[in-house]
């Protein structure tokens, strides 16, 4: 596998995007076969990717509560597909707000990134593009942060890259995104991914609501590798260029990949992944995973901006080697 080409790729394979209006959704299709969709319904409280597919035609996203499949976990109903958000943000909460939160509760507590626009789409060979603009709004129905966010859609043979670039702008005041492990960019994946658990876990989130994992009898396959070399559930809080979630779906090989970026905040960026299905890169929540000993509260000053920078990599029939990351790393280091 060759290095990603920022101008296409000579695979030829067609990346189209459709604009389903009335759906408020847009598709990604690669070579003819839906890739993933970006997903702006009001109902979802926040904007996704999904569902994501191999280039095997394989869920790497959780089914529920959209479209749930036989089995599932309904746990945090509020992680769907793949996202951007945060779980303090001027004290309301972005990350974990859903529909299943009470009412008299989210109107005073969340938030909602609400979409405004889609700015550009570009269909290409091996590349395709969307621009959008979103508004983070509290609860009380004030403006926090613009959001400006590009999404680079990629094919390279049996992979499928994922570049995700977010620029945040504090608007009508000076921004804080206090310290929390609830965050930040995430995605949700197949049951079949999960590490295997072997006993129930419980665990607590920072509004002090638990959540219980219990051990599961069915098949699991996943496994963890940072670029440092980290395995299993011990790359929970560390600090990482990349983190590879690897095992099978359906009998295919996948590899599921999100990398940081060197011109990200604080790289290399902490990892608030689990064994259970939540796979998410966190750079503001060191006080969770240093055990109290860091606490970062970063405050965006009122007219500034910051932006995230993120390559998710789906690999289909095959797990990635670290050396194959590594260049597709170097690449996404130098494209943005």
């Amino acid at each position: 596998m060759g290095q990603v080409n920022s101008g296409g790729n000579s695979n030829g394979f067609k990346v189209k995007l459709i604009d389903r209006k009335a759906d408020q959704k847009v598709d990604v299709m690669i070579g003819g076969k839906l890739f993933t969709s970006y997903c702006y319904a009001d109902s979802l409280l926040k904007q996704i990717l999904y569902p994501i597919f191999t280039a095997g035609e394989n869920p790497v996203t959780r089914g529920w509560p959209i479209m749930p499949r036989p089995g599932e976990s309904t746990d945090h109903p509020h992680q769907r597909g793949m996202w951007l958000n945060y779980g303090n943000v001027n004290g309301y909460d972005f990350w974990g707000n859903s529909y299943a939160i009470a009412p008299e509760v989210r109107k005073v507590h969340d938030g909602r990134i609400k979409h405004i626009k889609i700015e550009k789409l570009s269909s290409g060979s091996g590349e395709g593009t969307i621009v959008t603009g979103e508004s983070w709004i509290s609860p009380f129905g004030n403006q926090l942060l613009a959001e400006k966010t590009t999404y680079h859609f990629i094919a390279d043979g049996s992979t499928r890259i994922i570049d995700r670039i977010t620029t945040l702008t504090a608007t009508d005041s000076a921004v804080t995104f206090k310290d929390t492990k609830e965050g930040m960019f995430g995605i949700r994946y197949n049951e079949q991914l999960k590490l295997p658990i072997k006993k129930s876990e419980s665990f607590v989130d920072a509004s002090g609501d638990t959540t219980t994992i219990t051990a599961s009898s069915k098949e699991t396959t996943g496994d963890y590798r940072s670029s440092e070399g980290i395995t299993g559930d011990s790359v929970w809080s560390i600090r990482a260029k990349w983190l590879n979630l690897f095992g099978s779906i359906n009998g295919e090989e996948v590899s599921l990949v999100i990398c940081d970026h060197p011109k990200n905040f604080d790289y290399p960026t902490y990892w608030h992944a689990r064994g259970y299905g939540l796979f998410a890169a966190n750079p503001f929540g060191a006080h969770d995973f240093t055990n109290g000993k860091l606490t970062i509260d970063y405050t965006l000053p009122k007219g500034q901006s910051l932006t995230f920078r993120y390559r998710v990599i789906v690999s289909s029939g095959k797990h990635l080697t670290d050396e194959e990351i590594n260049d597709l790393v170097k690449d996404f280091d130098k494209k943005y």
